[in-house]
């Protein structure tokens, strides 16, 4: 136990040469023995790759939510207009002289609404 060598902070700066020389000729898992954590790294990979391709999808789909809601608060503004104005059509004829004028062959009804009963 005792020849075997301690870690050291000066081997940080030697490990890092060694990798980055190992990156420039391309065998960086070869020269650091990882070949036998390839899958892992792959794997690791793989899940940061659907973790970023998630968080934009889900961005994605904020986006459309938050274009919904405001369309939608447009057209409850839309909305509440059109029943003011219904409002204030709702005397009988002023809805039939707004017929008429229209050229609209709907009128009062002649007789009364029929039931159907089962």
């Amino acid at each position: 136990m005792e020849n075997e060598r301690k870690w050291r902070w000066a081997d940080v700066g030697r490990w890092i040469v060694r990798a980055l020389g190992a990156i420039k000729r391309g065998d960086f898992m070869n020269t650091m023995n990882l070949g036998q954590y390839f899958i892992h790294i792959i794997w690791t990979f793989f899940l940061f790759f659907m973790s970023i391709w998630l968080s934009l999808q889900v961005e994605k789909t904020l986006t459309k939510v938050e274009a919904g809601k405001k369309e939608l608060a447009n057209v409850e503004i839309y909305h509440a207009q059109k029943v003011v104005e219904l409002a204030g059509l709702n005397r009988m004829t002023t809805v039939r002289d707004l017929l008429e004028e229209k050229g609209s062959k709907v009128g009062l009804p002649e007789k009364p609404a029929a039931r159907i009963q089962k």
